[in-house]
């Protein structure tokens, strides 16, 4: 049954692994091991995985913005590479319904970690890397990450929530509101997570070291979904 479920997944990501094996061992918690002992859990691709999306990401931000000084593209990168990051990015492509989870994990809400699934953001990414190399992982964060650096980072949006408030006027649209959901990280180096809401629809999500930064990220992305709908 496992097999089956990744050969769907493949499907859903648009990518066709060589070793499917690994794409399962990449979706396997420890706690799933624990109860199935032939299995391998998903530690040492998350190991992996973390250096290898380290590396694209710097690699990006240091090809997109090529006035930026160390610093502040650390504090990008460190923005991009973490949990709340990750998890969004797994929860996009419904990572959580296929993990292989131990009935304790299960019962626990497991599949909603935010934890869990940065690590399988991060074990899918090493997976990847392994079976199919650099270039491949490169193409899929293109697709899946970096697009949207680049549409949030652009020139134009650099007041979003002001075009946003325009768009929705203009559209006759209900007022967007801005939600904390997370905050997390020590209190030099925070990071906020936001979300813009429509009657309750999330409609976008932002992570940044300041409210301001993440409400902009947040109206960012809901502008362009809202766009991208209005051209459908």
């Amino acid at each position: 049954m496992p097999m089956k479920m990744f050969q769907q997944l493949q499907a859903e990501l648009g990518v066709k692994f060589n070793d499917l094996s690994l794409l399962q061992q990449a979706f396997t918690h420890t706690s799933y091991v624990n109860e199935n002992k032939q299995a391998k859990h998903n530690e040492r691709l998350e190991f992996l995985g973390d250096a290898v999306l380290e590396l694209t990401v710097t690699q990006y931000l240091y090809e997109q913005f090529p006035k930026l000084p160390e610093g502040e593209l650390t504090k990008m990168r460190a923005s991009i590479v973490c949990e709340p990051s990750l998890k969004l990015l797994a929860d996009e492509h419904h990572f959580g319904r296929h993990l292989l989870l131990g009935r304790g994990e299960e019962t626990t809400g497991g599949r909603s970690k935010p934890a869990i699934l940065a690590d399988v953001f991060e074990a899918f990414i090493g997976a990847l890397y392994l079976d199919q190399g650099l270039e491949t992982v490169v193409q899929f964060l293109q697709s899946n990450l970096f697009m949207k650096l680049r549409l949030e980072n652009s020139d134009q949006i650099t007041d979003a929530k002001s075009q946003l408030q325009e768009y929705t006027q203009q559209n006759n649209l209900s007022k967007p509101e801005y939600c904390l959901v997370m905050e997390s990280g020590p209190s030099h180096e925070k990071q906020f997570t936001i979300e813009v809401r429509f009657d309750s629809n999330v409609m976008g999500t932002g992570i940044g070291r300041s409210k301001k930064e993440s409400e902009q990220r947040a109206a960012a992305q809901a502008l362009i979904k809202l766009q991208q709908k209005q051209q459908q």
